[in-house]
């Protein structure tokens, strides 16, 4: 049998999956990631802890399979976006601490760049806005910051990337510089008209050429990892930023097929295929994925906060133990009108307000902890109901939505999505289709498929859910949570 590996480099922990060459999933290990909050709105992780944690997990997942890795055919990687890294070519070693995607240290600057006019420019070659959740500011931060990191920068010592990026560096030993095309899509620095970096935008946010990565399609001959890390060299065959491999996961391949998960944070892509879609209202325009040289665009939402809103319950609150709690809890909650404004980041799309701080409102003498968990749950179905009319304003209409991530397990969440957004909501038989996304592209690159429609054939529906709320109480809700929103907006 054809093993194929996947490595998840997430925002709250490093995995492995390892699956068979039909997408089923045969063993995982998972080792949590330390969040470091130096200051508000500040949000790091240490680069050499994601690499241990990704390498540890692999040889885990292999060893509880009870395989070899001459055994597995191929790689492939998924992470967490725009987390900016800046290393030294000479020992790998970082510059400084991953700066995370939450984190909001260059929200000023960014803001004195759309006083300046510079919004539109960044918009019509990237598709993305000025915010402090991109790359490129995060990088020019670093190097103003650290002694001499500029002028070493220039001087081609110092190595920029993504964490795709840096895991590919380290997995080969330091022969591989090169970012996915999907990952280089949310650095402000990548025309995703030209696929090339954009000397303008270079300029623009003071990023050195010299020190960027090679942009490389999402499936291919990648790289090879070095024998050294688990044993024997093993075929890097297909990377993708998590909510790309995603989208792949849930096999959203045509035109108009749509995808939101849950998990630290919930991000909506629709497929819209050789067509950039410009957003009129505040949402993205990116890649879904890059195939020999073949672009396929998608638009996107995103949501900064929705698992931490159920981590901050469980580990500042002591609220529950485990998530898994969360349905009973939300089940026997009172239906009352508290809600809670996760936006301990700053809220993302359609509001873009790095600003903006977590609310929670409506409290009574009655709240308990089951009614907060209820809120919390519901946030993520309202901040959701956000990006469908988004969408829908922007001429990609939502009616059915495929669903994946930690939280979809709850049946209570689900139906709930389903009566706050209207839409039909399908959870898929393997939720992990991040992990799987990236396997399948791995997959396609190592030549198993002979393309992305074969790969994906597999998926399978777990369950349905359709909105059981009359149209009015939906309204009555969205109404109340806007409320709310706007108390958040300090």
């Amino acid at each position: 049998m054809a093993y194929l590996l996947s490595l998840d480099a997430g925002t709250t922990s490093n995995r492995a999956i390892l699956f068979d060459d039909s997408g089923n999933p045969i063993a995982t290990h998972q080792i949590e990631l330390t969040q470091s909050f130096p200051a508000d709105g500040w949000v790091e992780h240490d680069g050499l802890e994601i690499m241990d944690g990704l390498i540890q997990s692999g040889q885990q997942a292999m060893a509880k399979a009870g395989i070899q890795a001459s055994q597995v055919v191929a790689l492939g990687v998924t992470n967490q976006r725009e987390t900016t890294l800046i290393w030294d070519r000479a020992t790998g070693q970082p510059i400084y601490p991953a700066i995370v995607w939450q984190d909001r240290r260059t929200a000023d600057w960014c803001d004195e760049l759309k006083a300046a006019g510079h919004e539109a420019l960044v918009q019509s070659k990237t598709g993305l806005l000025l915010d402090p959740y991109f790359s490129a500011t995060k990088a020019s931060w670093i190097l103003d910051q650290v002694d001499g990191a500029r002028a070493r920068a220039e001087a081609g010592e110092l190595a920029f990337g993504t964490v795709d990026s840096f895991v590919m560096w380290h997995l080969t030993q330091g022969r591989t510089h090169k970012i996915e095309a999907t990952n280089a899509a949310r650095t402000l620095l990548f025309n995703i008209d030209t696929q090339e970096w954009d000397d303008e935008l270079l300029a623009l946010f003071k990023v050195p050429r010299a020190m960027l990565p090679e942009v490389c399609d999402s499936a291919g001959e990648l790289a090879v990892v070095d024998a050294s890390v688990w044993g024997h060299e093993i075929p890097l065959t297909g990377v993708a930023g998590d909510q790309h491999a995603a989208l792949i996961g849930q096999a959203g391949l045509q035109p108009g097929m749509l995808k939101s998960t849950y998990g630290t944070g919930c991000f909506m892509i629709a497929n819209t295929g050789n067509q950039r879609l410009q957003s009129e209202q505040r949402l993205l325009s990116t890649l879904a994925y890059r195939m020999e040289g073949q672009v396929t665009y998608a638009l996107e939402g995103a949501i900064f906060n929705v698992g931490t809103a159920i981590q901050w319950l469980r580990d500042n609150l002591k609220l529950f133990s485990d998530a898994s709690e969360t349905q009973a809890m939300a089940e026997q909650a009172k239906a009352d009108n508290v809600y809670m404004v996760p936006a301990f980041t700053g809220l993302g799309a359609p509001w873009w307000d790095a600003n903006a701080r977590g609310v929670l409102c409506g409290l009574t003498r009655d709240t308990g902890p089951n009614e907060i968990v209820r809120a919390a749950l519901e946030a993520a179905a309202y901040q959701t109901a956000d990006l469908t009319h988004a969408m829908a304003a922007d001429g990609q209409p939502v009616n059915h939505i495929r669903v994946d991530g930690g939280m979809v397990v709850n049946d209570w969440f689900c139906q709930a999505l389903a009566n706050m957004t209207g839409a039909t909501i399908d959870r898929p038989k393997v939720t992990e289709t991040t992990a799987l996304g990236a396997a399948l592209l791995a997959a396609v690159g190592a030549k198993l498929f002979p393309d992305l429609e074969t790969a994906c054939a597999h998926w399978q529906l777990d369950r349905r859910f359709e909105s059981e709320l009359p149209n009015s109480e939906r309204e009555k809700s969205l109404s109340g949570w806007k409320k709310a929103v706007a108390r958040a907006q300090i």
